[in-house]
């Protein structure tokens, strides 16, 4: 459904997937990935939005890299430049909102593992993002000042989760209200992190990935008007 774009940002040019809605546009939503970069999963999770009325870009965040294996994605996570990576998020925001058919006055933003912890920084640093949908975000070099934030924040995690914690959850969520913002979120039972990725037979479960799917377009549906 979708196709490979370029966008500037932090003084450059970079590619990302993208995913226009039919039938005149739709809401701009950013996706951005796990850590084993632009791979077929994440374009078809724009493709996915695109299908249920949004314009989503996926922005590639390693430069064309993708992982093979846990010690590449590693790799390549904790090579990203997390100022560096914030401007390129932010042209990937300016580039959705100036493109014809996104809708919305402000962008979404949803992101998986890495992708949700950026996700989070993306809605802290960027007035120009409405609704930050977090999808059990870890990223060790990536730390999150609440206090600009703009935009609720949709929590999806799970309650086995061996990186993202019941610890970690009530801690994202008293640093968001203790900064006067709002978030809501869902812990799956029984289910592991990055089960929403059907790639991954291993961890991946389609009740819980079809229930989190849902409440993501309804989250977005009503704080992208």
């Amino acid at each position: 459904m979708g196709s490979m774009i370029s966008f500037t940002g932090n003084g450059g040019t970079h590619n990302g997937y993208l995913a226009a809605a039919e039938a005149g546009g739709g809401p701009g939503i950013i996706v951005l990935q796990e850590w084993w970069g632009l791979v077929p999963h994440i374009k078809d999770v724009a493709d996915r939005f695109a299908a249920a009325g949004f314009t989503a870009l996926a922005p590639d965040l390693y430069n064309g890299e993708t992982a093979s294996g846990p010690d590449d994605a590693g790799r390549l996570m904790l090579a990203l430049n997390i100022a560096e990576t914030e401007k390129v998020l932010r042209g990937a925001v300016e580039t959705l909102l100036a493109h014809e058919a996104c809708t919305s006055p402000r962008v979404g933003v949803i992101g998986y593992c890495m992708g949700g912890q950026l996700a989070l920084l993306a809605g802290a640093l960027n007035p120009q993002v409405g609704a930050v949908a977090d999808y059990y975000g870890i990223h060790p070099a990536v730390s999150v000042d609440f206090s600009n934030l703009n935009a609720p924040v949709l929590g999806i995690f799970t309650e086995k989760d061996e990186f993202v914690g019941p610890e970690a959850v009530a801690g994202l969520e008293a640093a968001i209200r203790q900064a006067g913002k709002k978030i809501t979120t869902h812990a799956f039972k029984g289910v592991d992190h990055a089960f929403f990725n059907d790639t991954r037979p291993e961890v991946y479960n389609a009740d819980a990935a079809k229930e989190a799917w849902a409440k993501s377009l309804a989250f977005f549906s009503d704080n992208l008007k």
